[in-house]
């Protein structure tokens, strides 16, 4: 009888070892070909790099991205939620559906060529978050699943989200909201960063609007008794909210830019625009901290003899991690592994490494994998946080930047638009492409995330958008 035991596990450890081997030479086939695409979605991202277009307005990325995977056989649905810039492409039907997210929106002001030093390149706005990667890559991966299914018959749906606005304008929350997620099993999605990393930790749940002051306008030497100043009301709320800060908890965030302060100082301004971020690791601290705010408008107007109007621009939920996706993609992605400077990016980047506001960092990081952030939260807010609470969801974070690069920066602007990026780009899109197809080959996976997320999310939890009712802002990079 115990010969017979230990025959039977003989022949299950053979069988699982040529299971696996065989699954790792098919991970190895389709990566191939996605490395084989290198130039041809370098390409792509070059082009959405010079694009740079802002929340909402991302008209030529959105359409490059369309018609890169329409060829590739998928059905798109285009301006979906009501954002002219957004899509959803599909390919095969059935379940398991897996979706992909991708970003494509740039920052206003970040204009920069790539190289090592500032230098602005005339443009309104820059890829200083690196979503022209971001984009390409995760169709780069859509493309990939979907000759995988079709060379195998491979039963189930890929989807590509394409997601406008995440920069402030919250643009998954409104397509949260409408129910454009409904139906997917998982959700994967990546963001650029200057180390390769799972991304599992939360996020900070953030609130955004532009308060708006009116006032009277009037000579300001000569007759200034006659004006009522709504710069006088912006600077009066501003004060009281940096006082605010004392009294909020230690991890609340509270910035903002005066965005219209009037036009010439002679004239008392009979208008003026103030544009608020309040970020939090809990959105019922954001909820509380607006609310005070909102207070600190009403008391400037009141004391300033203006009135003021609130237009609520984004607000997006904190990240819910989950454990059983985030070791799934660890594994893919320690498999993918990171990939080797070569002599003239390795000299980009020790010369970027001298410049203000860089961390001095190992620059041999890019080779390598993260085992995951001690942190329990990130510093950042991201609209990927509402989509983690109606699917299941995880992502990482791929080195396109230089080590020691902050998001937001010229230096990302810079290694972005380089070879430094498209390869980091390229490590983003065989992690997610490995991923899926575990997830396609093995459903006990997702029944696992999935009773992961429900534990987490909890039983009475109902999805109920920051934002409220509000249309999409698509206009909210306007000054």
């Amino acid at each position: 009888m115990m010969m017979k035991n230990k025959y039977v596990y003989l022949v299950g450890f053979v069988f699982l070892t040529l299971s696996m081997l065989a699954q790792d030479a098919e991970k190895k086939k389709v990566l191939g070909r996605l490395s084989k695409l290198e130039s041809t979605y370098s390409q792509i991202a070059t082009k959405i790099w010079g694009f740079a277009e802002v929340g909402y307005k991302e008209k030529q990325s959105a359409q490059l991205l369309q018609e890169t995977l329409r060829q590739a056989g998928f059905s798109i649905e285009s301006g979906v939620a009501g954002i002219p810039t957004s899509f959803v492409a599909t390919y095969g039907q059935g379940k398991p559906v897996i979706g992909i997210m991708a970003e494509y929106d740039a920052l206003p002001g970040m204009s920069q060529d790539s190289i090592p030093t500032k230098r602005s390149i005339g443009a309104s706005a820059g890829h200083a978050c690196g979503h022209h990667l971001f984009g390409t890559a995760s169709v780069a991966s859509a493309i990939a699943i979907r000759d995988w299914m079709k060379e195998t018959g491979q039963k189930g749906t890929i989807k590509l989200f394409g997601c406008p606005a995440e920069e402030g304008g919250s643009g998954k929350v409104y397509m949260v909201r409408d129910g454009v997620f409904a139906g997917a099993d998982v959700m994967l999605h990546w963001h650029p960063n200057d180390v390769n990393s799972v991304s599992n930790t939360s996020s900070l749940a953030n609130k955004t609007g532009k308060f708006r002051f009116y006032g009277l306008s009037s000579h300001a030497a000569a007759s200034p008794d006659r004006g009522r100043s709504a710069l006088d009301a912006v600077e009066a709320m501003d004060h009281m909210a940096n006082m605010l800060r004392e009294h909020v908890p230690q991890t609340t965030r509270i910035h903002y830019v005066i965005t219209n302060g009037g036009k010439a100082p002679n004239i008392v301004p009979d208008f003026a625009e103030v544009y608020y971020y309040v970020r939090s690791p809990q959105r019922e601290i954001v909820e509380d901290v607006w609310g005070r705010l909102q207070k600190a408008a009403e008391g400037a107007a009141l004391g300033t003899g203006t009135r003021y109007e609130m237009e609520l621009i984004g607000g997006v939920y904190e990240m819910l991690p989950n454990d059983v996706l985030a070791s799934l993609m660890q594994s893919n992605l320690q498999q993918v592994g990171g990939y080797v400077l070569n002599p003239m990016e390795l000299a980009f980047a020790k010369q970027i490494q001298q410049t203000e506001g860089m961390r001095l960092v190992d620059l041999a990081s890019t080779q390598s994998v993260s085992p995951g952030r001690p942190d329990p939260s990130s510093g950042g807010s991201t609209d990927v946080g509402d989509v983690s609470w109606v699917v299941p969801t995880i992502g990482l974070g791929a080195a396109t930047w230089v080590p020691g690069t902050s998001a937001h920066s010229w230096q990302a602007v810079a290694a972005g638009g380089t070879s430094i990026g498209r390869k980091g780009m390229m490590v983003a899109a065989k992690t997610l492409t490995s991923t899926a197809m575990d997830l396609f080959k093995n459903p006990k996976l997702i029944e696992d995330a999935t009773a992961e997320w429900k534990k987490r999310t909890g039983e009475s939890f109902k999805y109920k958008a920051l934002l409220g009712q509000r249309k999409p802002a698509l206009n909210y990079r306007d000054n």
